[in-house]
């Protein structure tokens, strides 16, 4: 599914009034919610516009779908950001599920939504196609996990979620923002078409979102 082309600004908070509505169907399906979310400078927008989104914050657990290896309350943290920026105002109610490597059973338990963001070298979460070992981090058939990699072309060491575990939601969601990554999207679309055609696996790790997520991405795309 592709969201037409807005205004940055715009597009967030439809995003947010989106998701926010997700996650109220599935508080009332099921009595409390899942959201993954992934980190960075690019979500800040969305973050701001879901805080103020009216939900039972106190039922829904946040978890990121990565972090950079720092000591807590480092500036370069995802976690620091999503404090700031999300987890505020009625949304401090919310549960966040720390990513660490003693914690794999929270990245085993299926999410309500998760909304990913992409580089323009096809990385999402910090599955970076550069990275020693992410071609078994890639892998759809393995168990959801938390993963340790090194990319060589980003700084610090990282946790993420494998593929896995990215595709283990109920609604996925890719956000992203300007020409220069519609154009690696598009790039991925190939690759995951021409991957369900029998070729060997593209190693764009978006690509393989795309291609074994259980139900169509839904792209979000903004000037």
């Amino acid at each position: 599914m592709h969201l037409p082309v807005e205004h940055p600004h715009a597009t967030a908070e439809a995003l947010a009034l989106d998701i926010a509505a997700r996650l109220r169907s599935a508080l009332a399906a099921r009595g409390h919610a899942l959201l993954r979310v992934s980190g960075g400078r690019s979500p800040v927008a969305f973050f701001e516009q879901l805080r103020i989104q009216p939900l039972d914050w106190a039922q829904v657990a946040v978890q990121l779908v990565d972090e950079r290896r720092l000591p807590d309350g480092h500036a370069e943290r995802n976690e620091t950001l999503l404090r700031s920026h999300l987890l505020q105002g009625p949304a401090a109610a919310t549960r966040l599920l720390r990513l660490d490597e003693t914690h794999v059973a929270d990245a085993q338990r299926m999410a309500d939504v998760t909304v990913l963001g992409m580089g323009e070298d096809g990385h999402t979460a910090s599955l970076f196609p550069d990275a020693p070992g992410v071609a078994e981090a890639l892998r759809p058939d393995a168990s959801p996990s938390v993963v340790a990699l090194t990319p060589t072309q980003a700084p610090h060491p990282r946790l993420t979620l494998n593929l896995a575990g990215l595709l283990n939601s109920r609604h996925t969601v890719l956000s992203i923002a300007g020409p220069a990554k519609w154009a690696v999207y598009q790039r991925a679309l190939e690759h995951a078409r021409v991957a369900s055609a029998g070729a060997p696996d593209s190693l764009l790790p978006i690509a393989l979102v795309l291609r074994h997520a259980s139900a169509p991405v839904a792209v979000w795309h903004a000037d």
